[in-house]
């Protein structure tokens, strides 16, 4: 009982000391919007670590916090060569696959109708594949290494990342396209100084969603076959030998790692499109 009151107590003081920064002052200075969401995340941790020792919860159900760091510090090597294989292989390879013909391919539906009419309904179609069952048929064509986890992402991110940029091409006003003719602007000087600047914001909201179908996409189907490496690979053998606390790192890893991958794109987001209103 003692754990557990401990627990709620320091779930009430972070609650109350985040309501004060929150509401205080320098609420808006750089430094306390980066101390309330460290507070709240410390706050479940020890809430959590205390939980779990108050109740008696069986490690194999619910490891503590300090188990599962304890695991990423001895087992640093091996988380480091799950994320080469399954973060940096497959999914950033997948992403900027699946990025660069999306884009293509939205070029090409820009100049046509006949294209826009049909592209749209074929990524729509291809939107709706199940990655459970297209992943193994991945696996059959490219093999089990990182380039079937590569073409699994590449098909997931392809369909968001499409229509965003189809419908950030097309976002531009009458008068603004009226302006480039009567400068004698064609087709791609016009699509290079307005078109593409104008859809940068509808783009990088397609990039940003592709970042975590990216990396859910390379985990999962790393479970229908991998060499002995990989993060989804090493999730499902440490679950089927009950060392959860395995699992957790590898849980860890991959939400810090999705986490920088969507800050890394809004960082470059902010500083391509500093002019549109939503950046102010």
């Amino acid at each position: 009982m003692m754990y557990i009151g401990a627990g709620i107590l320091i779930w009430a003081g972070g609650w109350l000391l985040n309501v004060y920064l929150a509401n205080g002052k320098y609420a808006d200075l750089t430094a306390m919007k980066i101390a309330i969401p460290l507070i709240f995340g410390l706050t479940i941790l020890l809430v959590w670590e205390y939980f779990v020792i108050g109740f008696q919860i069986n490690p194999v159900f619910l490891p503590r916090p300090s188990e599962i760091l304890a695991r990423m510090a001895s087992e640093g090597p091996r988380l480091w060569a799950d994320f080469v294989q399954t973060i940096i292989k497959g999914a950033l390879t997948g992403y900027v696959l699946g990025a660069l013909a999306a884009f293509g391919v939205a070029i090409l539906a820009d100049r046509s109708d006949f294209m826009t009419r049909g592209v749209i309904p074929v990524g729509s179609f291809m939107a709706a594949l199940p990655i459970v069952g297209i992943a193994p048929i991945f696996v059959k064509w490219f093999g089990s290494d990182w380039e079937s986890k590569a073409a699994v992402v590449a098909v997931m991110v392809f369909f968001p990342i499409l229509v965003n940029t189809v419908a950030g091409l097309r976002d531009t006003t009458a008068m603004q396209r009226d302006l480039m003719r009567t400068y004698g602007a064609g087709y791609w000087p016009t699509l290079i100084k307005l078109r593409i600047p104008s859809a940068m914001p509808f783009i990088f909201n397609g990039l940003k969603i592709a970042t975590t179908l990216a990396l859910i996409g390379a985990i999962v189907a790393e479970f229908f076959g991998s060499p002995t490496v990989g993060m989804g690979f090493r999730i499902s053998t440490s679950f089927g030998q009950l060392a959860l606390d395995m699992v957790w790192a590898e849980i860890v890893v991959a939400a810090i790692a999705g986490s920088a991958f969507y800050g890394i794109v809004t960082l470059i987001e902010r500083r391509l499109t500093f002019w549109h209103p939503s950046q102010r």
